[in-house]
């Protein structure tokens, strides 16, 4: 997926970054949610469909979807009984208005925040609910800084490397509070995701190298991420385990009557 679905919005992760991971780490943000029997509700960067399948398993009518022809075919295959569709989330429109809108970690990649909210205010019905989590400012904030510095002082730029919508609680709860929803719930937290020591971390990186990495030569690379696993490891690392600095926004709104 990376040079594939991943351009200017993307509502998934790439193929080699656990999506069985991040359904696990939904579950949470599920109970937020609470579908209930014959609500209709749409799953904005559905992904694998593992959610998607929890909201349907609820009783709920949910509609999954996703920027991306690879997860959706994936989630089609492994639930065939789901609804899941490719479709870009900011231009998204429906002429049955949903009772809930649903978002786990997505958002931070769509690069057009004001469209997907008034794509979401669109698809709710007055009263309905938006619920999502998805990362935050400060996310993964080490570990950016690294890689920045370890490219700036290789010679390259850092403009336009960094494909992340990263907000402030404020900045996002603004956003809602300026396009008719009232905010009822807000959250920002941190979620320290586990690595599985250097070799995790290297991983990491390779996942979003067509971002971070794009146009470095592969000697220069090695010699980065390196540089990167030097810097960040004393931040890192635990008691012999790692650990990501992630940090996560949740959020409940309702769609306000005009």
């Amino acid at each position: 997926m990376p040079g594939e679905q991943f351009k200017n919005e993307h509502h998934s992760v790439p193929h080699n970054h656990s999506t069985d991971f991040l359904s696990n780490r939904g579950v949470d943000v599920l109970s937020l949610l609470q579908p209930q029997t014959g609500e209709r509700i749409l799953d904005i960067g559905s992904g694998n469909g593992d959610l998607t399948a929890r909201i349907a398993a609820a009783g709920a009518i949910p509609t999954g979807i996703d920027l991306s022809e690879r997860m959706v075919n994936m989630a089609q295959q492994k639930y065939p009984d789901l609804n899941v569709q490719v479709k870009d989330a900011s231009q998204y429109r429906t002429d049955i208005p949903f009772d809930a809108v649903f978002s786990h970690a997505a958002i931070h990649w769509i690069n057009n925040p004001a469209a997907l909210t008034r794509s979401i205010w669109l698809a709710l019905r007055e009263g309905g609910r938006f619920v999502a989590e998805f990362a935050g400012s400060g996310n993964v904030a080490i570990l950016i800084t690294a890689i920045k510095q370890a490219l700036v002082e290789r010679g390259y730029t850092w403009a336009g490397r960094n494909p992340w919508y990263h907000p402030t609680l404020g900045e996002y709860a603004t956003l809602l509070e300026q396009n008719g929803f009232r905010v009822t719930f807000a959250q920002h937290f941190d979620k320290p995701a586990p690595l599985k020591g250097e070799e995790g971390l290297r991983n990491w990186l390779n996942s979003f190298a067509d971002y971070f990495f794009k146009g470095v030569s592969s000697a220069d690379q090695e010699a980065i991420y390196q540089a990167i696993v030097t810097e960040v490891k004393p931040h890192f690392e635990r008691e012999g385990q790692w650990f990501l600095d992630t940090t996560r926004l949740r959020i409940v709104a309702i769609k306000e009557p005009v």
